[in-house]
Parts: structure tokens; C-alpha cells; sequence
């Protein structure tokens, strides 16, 4: 056989085996959370957590992988690069094991050691680094001195996910809503780490002409907020997220500001009281990123309850929490941290029940657009 039609054929069972995958799994669940203090008003949270890998991240990788084959960048024995904060590249492990692929992670030395021990689990290598801004420039460089390939999330995020339909995420949102009291969504609130979903998002909800606003979420020490509300792109942070799998440094190019319709930028000792909170009213663990979801949908909520207006909101449950049972929920790591966050949580159930909202957070969080 030739070797140009060895390698069609290699690419062509790749691409066989990552769509068998994902017809063996099933769609993520909708889950409704009741809201005491903003009567007339529906919320859901779509649990991404239950992927095969945990994270909203697999149709990501899932998409990046086909993107990357599809391109003819990848071949049989390729190394597969990746610039992560933890659940992309668990994702991408997945993806490369499943395709016989040798796979190296390129992250933060603070990436919590469940994620490493994760990678890890599905054949890959992580290689850490100190500075979180450094993840690009090393990524590019091991793929070179591979000869392998760098999947480069944050840049082809917006555009390796098919947004018009194909059962992407938003499409999955309004199938699972036609049953609900109100089936379009007055709002889709959810954090960027690429901006990549909020793209397919936002997309989409114009693409299909719904009356729906799309309101991104930005952790403490980003700069995807800054550049929506002012436009200015040459925006750089000295340090990274500690939020980890939102936010960045610099403005990534899957961060389109143009889909969205609002933001919130939540101080991140609110983010996790929010995902404390969120916790025991869902009887198990979420992720730090779901606490900013979270309050970014109350935001829309408040903005709506302005407005006298009644209907429903949409966030993500974004990862499993368990994977971060030494960090967020270790009592004594956060107090290390200066994020010991018991107030703030006892404050997101008042808010919750109550609707009475805490002055910290009104003074401290940032608003932008229609929910400002």
C-alpha cells in the first residue's frame, strides 16, 4: 500500500473510533435548580460533569481531534501537544489513548494533583511549568522538538466545534428545554477558559433566531471582561486564574466578545462559596468554574426580576468536584490561600432562598452589558 493511502486509511479508522465513541455516549442530563427567592423564574444547570471524562471539556477535545484530522495534521505515531490548566488535557489524553497517540500536557505547577493523577491514568504526561503564561511558547516547542502536533486550544476552539447544529452543546440545550415551562431560555450564562463554548453558543442562538442573551462569566484575574467592556485586545495579567479550567491572562482568539450580550466578572471568593453552596443543594461536588456560572445566572436573574420579566436561565455544571477535593474543598488550603469562603456561601443560600442579595457582592463583582 502506498503511503499516502496508508495514512488515508489511518485517519479514516481515527476518525471511525472517535465517532463510535461518541455514539456509545449518551447526552448530558438538564438539571433543574429551584429558586425560593426569584419566583418565576426557572433555572437548570446542564451537568457536564457526566462525560465520559468528566467535563465539558470532552466535546471539546472530541472537536479538536477531528479538527486536527481532518486538517491532515495529525499521523499515526504523532505526539500530541497540548497548553492546559487540567480538564482539556484529561480530555485529550482520552482522546489520544483511544487513538494509540502519545500525548504531553503543558501546565500550571498549581494544577490540582487529581487532575495530573487523571492525565496521567489515560497514558498521558504532564509537563508543568511556572509561569501560567509560559504554557503557549513550551507547547509549541515540544511539539517541534517531537515533530508532533500542538492542538492549540485556545486558538481553534471557536472554530473546530460545528455551532449551527450537529448536536453541539446550545443545540442540546433547546432539545432538552421544549418540555419546560419555558422553553427558550431568556438567558445562557457560562464562563470562558477559550471562549470557545460561548462562541458555539452565542453563534447559535443567532443562527436559529432565538430570543435568547448570552452572558459570559469571568473569574478574578482575567482579562476576557476588560476586553468586553473596553475592546482593547493588547490586555496581559502578570498572574494566572485561580480558578482553574476560566480565565486568562491574555485575550485567547476563541474569546468572541461580539456573541455576547452581558458579563460578569465574579471576585473568586465568591466563585467558591457559589460552588460550596451549590454543592449541598446538589448532594455532591462541583467545580470552582460552576460557582462562577452560577452566580453570573443570578445576575441575569436579578437583571430579569428589574425588569418584572419571568421565564427561564441556562448555566453549565462544568466538571466534577471531586477533583478538587485537596484544594477548594480542603478548609485548610483555603485559608492558605486567603479564600476561606464560609461566609459567602451562607450568603449564595440566602440569596438563593431569599433573594436578598450580600452587599460584598454587589460592591465587589463587576457588571457589563444588559445585566449591568
Amino acid at each position: 500500500m502506498a503511503a499516502s493511502e496508508q495514512r488515508r486509511a489511518w485517519v479514516r479508522e481515527a476518525i471511525r473510533r472517535i465517532e463510535a465513541d461518541f455514539q456509545r455516549s449518551s447526552d448530558t442530563h438538564l438539571i433543574p435548580l429551584v429558586l425560593p427567592g426569584f419566583p418565576g423564574i426557572d433555572l437548570y444547570v446542564k451537568d457536564e460533569s457526566s462525560h465520559p471524562t468528566g467535563s465539558l471539556k470532552h466535546r471539546l477535545a472530541r472537536s479538536l481531534f477531528l479538527y486536527a484530522l481532518c486538517n491532515g495534521w495529525l499521523d499515526e505515531g504523532s505526539t500530541v501537544v497540548e497548553a492546559s490548566s487540567g480538564s482539556t488535557a484529561i480530555s485529550e489524553a482520552y482522546f489520544a489513548r483511544l487513538l494509540g497517540l502519545p500525548f504531553v500536557a503543558v501546565m500550571p505547577r498549581t494544577t490540582s494533583r487529581q487532575k495530573i493523577a487523571a492525565i496521567e491514568f489515560q497514558g498521558g504526561r504532564c509537563h508543568l511549568v511556572d509561569d501560567a503564561r509560559a504554557v503557549y511558547a513550551q507547547s509549541e516547542r515540544i511539539a517541534a522538538g517531537l515533530g508532533g502536533h500542538y492542538l492549540d486550544q485556545f486558538t481553534y476552539a471557536e472554530r473546530a466545534t460545528d455551532w449551527r447544529a450537529n448536536n453541539n452543546i446550545a443545540e442540546s440545550i433547546y432539545t432538552q428545554m421544549q418540555r419546560e415551562s419555558h422553553p427558550c431560555p431568556t438567558w445562557i450564562a457560562c464562563s470562558a477558559g477559550t471562549g470557545g463554548t460561548l462562541a458555539t453558543i452565542g453563534r447559535y442562538v443567532n443562527h436559529r433566531r432565538h430570543d435568547t442573551r448570552v452572558c459570559g462569566a469571568d473569574p478574578e484575574f482575567s482579562v476576557f471582561f476588560d476586553h468586553y467592556a473596553t475592546g482593547e485586545r493588547a490586555i496581559e495579567l502578570q498572574a494566572g486564574s485561580r480558578i482553574e479550567g476560566i480565565g486568562r491572562p491574555r485575550v485567547e482568539p476563541s474569546f468572541v466578545p461580539g456573541v455576547l450580550d452581558a458579563m460578569v466578572q465574579v471576585p473568586d471568593v465568591w466563585s467558591l462559596g457559589a460552588m460550596h453552596a451549590l454543592s449541598e443543594r446538589l448532594g455532591r461536588r462541583v467545580g470552582a468554574s460552576t460557582g462562577t456560572n452560577l452566580l453570573a445566572a443570578l445576575a441575569c436573574a436579578r437583571a430579569m426580576r428589574s425588569r418584572g420579566a419571568h421565564g427561564s436561565i441556562v448555566t453549565l455544571l462544568c466538571d466534577d468536584g471531586e477533583r478538587y477535593r485537596d484544594t477548594y474543598f480542603d478548609d485548610a488550603w483555603l485559608s492558605q490561600q486567603g479564600l476561606a469562603c464560609a461566609g459567602q456561601a451562607a450568603a449564595v443560600h440566602r440569596l438563593i432562598e431569599r433573594g436578598a442579595w450580600p452587599d460584598e457582592l454587589l460592591q465587589t463583582w463587576r457588571l457589563a452589558g444588559e445585566v449591568a
